[in-house]
């Protein structure tokens, strides 16, 4: 029998994840697919980041992304 097993296929951008990592505090503005969520960014996976705004998490898919503009 031949069975076959699911695989995760994920398309990681090294250089978005660095620059995003090297900004990981910050206020940011991050445009998606979806919209816009502001907030300080407070975490930053290879998959996904957590926008923190009016106190609530957002958990944004990076492949969603389309733009980050950092807050002074």
């Amino acid at each position: 029998m031949n069975q076959q097993r699911p695989s995760l296929v994920s398309h990681i951008d090294p250089y978005v994840y660095q620059t995003l990592q090297g900004i990981t505090g910050a206020m940011v503005v991050v445009q998606t697919t979806q919209g816009t969520v502001s907030g300080k960014l407070k975490t930053v996976m290879p998959d996904h980041i957590v926008v923190e705004s009016g106190e609530s998490p957002f958990f944004i898919r990076t492949q969603q992304i389309v733009w980050v503009i950092p807050k002074g």
